[in-house]
């Protein structure tokens, strides 16, 4: 058997970022966190914990955290009145950025957690689910990993957006090749080829445009709307831009599949949250073409 005292040593550290402030949070000493986590690592026979600073988790610690967390979670539910414990345990999930922007949070209210979100591209939020980083994860992807289940939600519209003024500058004539070529583009990180995707559509070729990096969901749409360069927003981010003419959509629109994948293991404890996240994805979602 595990000592779960040294798992939840683990979580903390990881989650705090210091043995300093996981020793405050459990009330004992950076020793005994130290002592627990060396025990740990001994039974293991592996490292769990890059020192840093901040401290972080290494592969294997990060899956030991995880399956802490279910533990706890799951130990929740044997409870006979199911009402929430003093101290919720902590739920890692991984979710698309523009979900969280668009339609993801009110879900978190229906189960008594603590939730560590992880914010990724809806392309790659399941590598965080494959790795075993995370209990549950909001993906593009149809197929779930090996012991996990996948639950179709709906897809999640994008507008290719600019100003007007940026349309007048630098689409006069609407997007073709060549101007989708030069005229500077927005994306949110490296991994984001969504306007790419889109621009080859249009294009009938793949396209390498000029592109800000701009990390954040709200802050892509102002640039859009400040005429900084063109790229997919939400629909539901900007459609009141959309109405008054503040963004113009420059072309079709582009649906992207979402899809909800758990573990098996932790269906029944994450039931109601499930069951949250279908309701509210059939409200703000657009069915998946058959």
């Amino acid at each position: 058997m595990f000592n779960y005292a040294a798992f939840l040593a683990l979580s903390e550290v990881i989650r705090r970022g210091s043995f300093e402030a996981a020793a405050a949070a459990l009330n004992v000493t950076p020793s005994a966190i130290s002592q627990r986590i060396k025990g740990l690592e001994e039974r293991i026979g592996t490292a769990l914990i890059h020192r840093g600073p901040p401290a972080t988790g290494t592969e294997a610690g990060l899956r030991l955290m995880r399956h802490a967390d279910q533990v706890r979670l799951l130990e929740q539910t044997l409870t006979a009145d199911l009402r929430p414990p003093d101290d919720p345990p902590p739920l890692r999930i991984a979710v698309t950025a523009d979900s969280l922007a668009t339609w993801f949070m009110p879900v978190l209210t229906a189960l008594p957690a603590l939730f560590d979100l992880v914010p990724d591209d809806q392309d790659h939020a399941q590598d965080w689910l494959k790795r075993g980083e995370v209990s549950a994860a909001i993906t593009s992807h149809a197929k779930p990993p090996a012991g996990c289940d996948s639950i179709p939600l709906g897809a999640l519209r994008y507008h290719a957006t600019a100003s007007p003024e940026f349309i007048a500058r630098h689409f006069p004539n609407g997007p073709d090749a060549i101007s989708l070529g030069r005229a500077p583009t927005i994306t949110f990180n490296q991994k984001d080829k969504l306007q790419l995707r889109w621009a080859e559509q249009i294009a009938g070729r793949k396209i390498t445009p000029p592109s800000h990096l701009i990390p954040s969901t709200e802050a892509f749409a102002e640039a859009a709307r400040l005429g900084l360069g063109w790229g997919m927003n939400p629909e539901a981010l900007i459609a009141n831009d959309l109405a008054t003419g503040r963004l113009i959509a420059l072309g079709p629109p582009l649906d992207t599949a979402l899809y909800w994948q758990l573990t098996r293991l932790m269906a029944p404890a994450l039931a109601p949250l499930t069951a949250a996240i279908k309701k509210r994805a059939a409200e703000i979602l657009r069915p998946l073409s058959p």
